[in-house]
């Protein structure tokens, strides 16, 4: 990743939130990988980038597709998405 990339929200998202999914599952998908991002977002208090902004900057500067990777969520951002998109249990 370049300097320029690692330093853009984008980078710092990913270099936060995401790691490579060391079994071969079939990574997130565009929605999961969107509500991480949001996640994200609201935890490092970032403004959010509509999800086709955030698409093509994941293709275009790190070569990651929305629909087709290997990738696992991690970091704060993960447990904030999982715990809001569980069911309420009460």
């Amino acid at each position: 990743m370049s300097s320029v990339a690692a330093a853009s929200p984008f980078g710092r998202f990913l270099d936060e939130a995401i790691a490579a999914d060391r079994e071969a599952g079939p990574g997130l998908g565009p929605d999961a990988l969107y509500g991480l991002y949001t996640s994200w977002c609201l935890i490092t208090h970032s403004p959010a980038a509509p999800p086709r902004v955030l698409f093509k900057a994941l293709k275009d500067l790190h070569g990651i597709s929305p629909t087709s990777n290997a990738l696992a969520m991690t970091g704060p951002a993960a447990t904030d998405y999982i715990l809001a998109s569980a069911p309420n249990v009460t």
